[in-house]
């Protein structure tokens, strides 16, 4: 596609959670720290929330191939299961063979014996679970009583939550209120904010993909303004608008991507397009709310000036 005409070795906004093109931003860098001091210092449960878009998944993946040999690793996809299944897709992760139809409490029964056979390896065990706001309440406290699973002077397991905020505000529940408490560190992962972090972003983006010039060789300063507010620094939204405006800019054959380009990819994609419509509602109300009170101010006056007209004269 447009990879030679740009010069690219591989596509620079591929969605794909590729971990060449893992961009240590401030707030990446303190995700990870977080959570690799949290695992470090042995704590229970950690909470990872972020935006659709935000890089979860390859936080995910960067921390899954940086630890080293003395963890065992369970990483859980799909959070969309109930306590039982979610109970036997770790004990599938920890590779506990299990026979059919086994019960809850012989399910539970095999992880201890396996968490206790692994720590008396040395070993440390982490689970993730990505995706964890769509957990069940059910099996948000299963995953509690896991927790459980301890030795007189440490954890058997550590288990990290990463999901959307409404983890955040479910957790607040009064119900959950004994699952929060055990959350020790956690971390919101916030979107790209301002031009600074964008460009940044962006460079990073395009050198690990083969690009050899500056930014502003590819972009025009137009088309950076545009996309800031577009994508509401998402990184996934900038991924796509800067992908699509690529390819509208090869099909034009030229060598920058302007503003144009990243209107019409913009007008492409569902998300900022709905944001857009929603910047304008919000724009036409202000602009109708203002002149509402104009006409009165000026109604006001035009009384009062009539009014006292006779008296003056």
């Amino acid at each position: 596609m447009y990879l030679k005409h740009f010069g690219f070795n591989e596509f620079p906004f591929s969605l794909t959670p590729n971990l060449r093109f893992f961009c240590n931003l401030i707030a990446y860098k303190e995700a990870f720290n977080v959570l690799m001091v949290s695992l470090h210092n042995g704590e229970g449960f950690i909470k990872i929330t972020g935006e659709v878009g935000t890089g979860k998944t390859l936080l995910c993946r960067k921390l899954l191939n940086t630890l080293g040999k003395e963890y065992v690793t369970a990483y859980i996809s799909n959070a969309n299961l109930d306590i039982s299944n979610l109970q036997k897709a770790i004990a599938h992760e920890l590779e506990i063979p299990l026979p059919d139809n086994i019960d809850s409490y012989k399910l539970l029964n095999l992880l201890n014996n396996k968490l206790i056979e692994l720590h008396q390896a040395g070993k440390r065990v982490v689970i993730i679970i990505d995706e964890a706001h769509v957990l069940s309440d059910q099996a948000l406290e299963g995953l509690r009583l896991l927790s459980n699973l301890e030795t007189e002077s440490s954890k058997l397991i550590q288990i990290i939550l990463v999901g959307q905020p409404e983890l955040d505000r479910r957790l607040k529940k009064p119900h959950l209120r004994q699952l929060a408490h055990r959350i020790v560190f956690s971390y919101r992962i916030p979107t790209i904010h301002n031009k600074k972090e964008l460009l940044s972003y962006i460079c990073f983006r395009l050198t690990s993909a083969g690009y050899n010039d500056a930014y502003d060789s590819l972009f025009s300063k137009r088309a950076i303004k545009l996309l800031l507010k577009a994508s509401r620094g998402i990184p996934r939204l900038i991924n796509v608008i800067c992908h699509k405006a690529l390819l509208i800019t090869y099909g034009y054959n030229r060598e920058k991507v302007d503003a144009d380009a990243i209107k019409m990819a913009i007008a492409d994609t569902d998300s900022t397009s709905a944001a857009a419509a929603a910047s304008l509602h919000s724009y036409a109300l202000r602009i109708a709310v203002i002149s509402l009170l104009l006409i009165s101010i000026i109604g006001v006056s035009s009384y009062f000036i009539f009014k006292l007209l006779p008296y003056v004269l």
